[in-house]
């Protein structure tokens, strides 16, 4: 019997050992970059700060054969774009399923200049203050040199990108989709209480409403005492995982769920006319993994598709 095996062995040898006859094809040269089919990046520098913004646009394979008749699209603006955009793009395709279950809107990405770091430029673009500052500001979050700067950006959207897109490719202005993660959040937050009309939806993901000693809510107050209505469609979503509990997926310091919940019970207590506004906990999520997810359940409440929804 043993040397039956050996001789098994042997023979087999050759059908389960690489030998140089078998090696792997040469893989050829690269021919460029990939690209996203139907895309296109604008540059749209800011007339006032003179830094070299773009804009992408992305349109959906309907819009390409689209004539007048068909009247204006809807679109989502969406920060942070090289994170945002690929990603909102794919649930678009997938999940809107050519306009059934999404309407099928026009992506705008809203990208900072391509030779400045992504983190900067979120730091000090879509913030509302500089905490810097402060006297006694937490060294370990504000690690940017510069924060503050989110008037002036959103002065910026609404005096250029805005117009701009939406005269060059027709968008809809009673579907205007902003979409924002963490910062990008805290940016529509902004724009809530200063331009609420820019956008007809905001999607809030993970809003960083500890920022600055919660200072938005400061903001909100101070818009409550001037204003007796907030006409806005409001759709935050938020991982379970960023409260503050034992666990290495848990938020060690900030509950930002419980800010969450705060926000949403402050607007509604206000009794706000013309404020539409829901919150979802998603469990199983944490500040990384839950941009997917709840970009998908906000588009689905913003952008409803013609139906029925087919998986």
């Amino acid at each position: 019997m043993p040397q039956r095996r050996q001789f098994l062995a042997a023979a087999l040898a050759p059908l389960l050992t690489p030998t140089s006859s078998m090696a792997a094809p040469a893989l050829p040269d690269a021919a460029g970059p990939y690209a996203l089919p139907n895309t296109f990046v604008h540059p749209l520098p800011d007339p006032v700060s003179g830094r070299k913004y773009e804009v992408w646009v992305d349109l959906p394979v309907s819009a390409t054969t689209a004539s007048p008749a068909d009247g204006p699209r809807p679109a989502v603006f969406v920060t942070d774009a090289p994170y945002a955009f690929p990603m909102v793009r794919a649930l678009r395709n997938r999940v809107g399923q050519q306009g059934r279950n999404l309407a099928d809107f026009i992506l705008v990405g809203l990208a900072g200049p391509a030779d400045e770091s992504a983190t900067d430029m979120r730091s000090r673009d879509y913030t509302p203050t500089n905490p810097l500052t402060r006297p006694h500001r937490p060294a370990n979050r504000y690690g940017a040199p510069r924060y503050g700067d989110g008037a002036l950006y959103l002065k910026y959207l609404a005096d250029i990108v805005v117009p701009a897109v939406s005269a060059r490719y027709r968008i809809d202005p009673a579907r205007r989709v902003l979409l924002g993660h963490s910062f990008g959040a805290l940016l529509g937050t902004q724009a809530l209480f200063t331009r609420p009309d820019l956008f007809s939806h905001y999607i809030l993901g993970s809003p960083s409403l500890w920022f600055d000693g919660r200072v938005m809510f400061d903001r909100e107050a101070a818009y409550a005492q001037r204003h007796t209505d907030l006409a806005a469609n409001v759709f935050q979503y938020i991982g379970a995982y960023e409260a503050v509990a034992k666990g290495p997926r848990y938020n060690t310091e900030t509950d930002m769920v419980a800010d969450v919940r705060r926000f949403e019970a402050t607007l509604r207590k206000r009794r706000y006319r013309s404020l539409r506004i829901e919150s979802h906990v998603l469990a199983g999520e944490d500040h990384l993994t839950v941009a997917p997810a709840g970009a998908t359940l906000g588009l689905l409440w913003a952008l409803p598709g013609r139906g029925p929804y087919q998986a």
